[in-house]
């Protein structure tokens, strides 16, 4: 079952349609939303930690929320 609006804004607060949508096509669990977030937010440390890059629908995810690079 996919994410609900709330569920995606109880992870990534206040979000425009957009963004909501994107999510809720990965069908993602609540988890894997949350484990993405945690992979923007602090993805340096865990990179450091030499941890893994997430694959599948987390992977998907942390795509949709990175920002993109404007520089060449």
């Amino acid at each position: 079952m996919a994410l609900t609006r709330q569920e995606i804004v109880s992870v990534l607060g206040p979000s425009d349609d957009t963004l909501i949508a994107q999510i809720a096509a990965t069908d993602a669990t609540l988890e894997e939303l949350a484990e993405a977030r945690a992979w923007v937010d602090a993805e340096e440390s865990l990179v450091e930690e030499t941890r893994e890059f997430p694959l599948g629908k987390v992977a998907q995810i942390i795509e949709v929320l990175s920002p993109e690079d404007d520089e060449p």
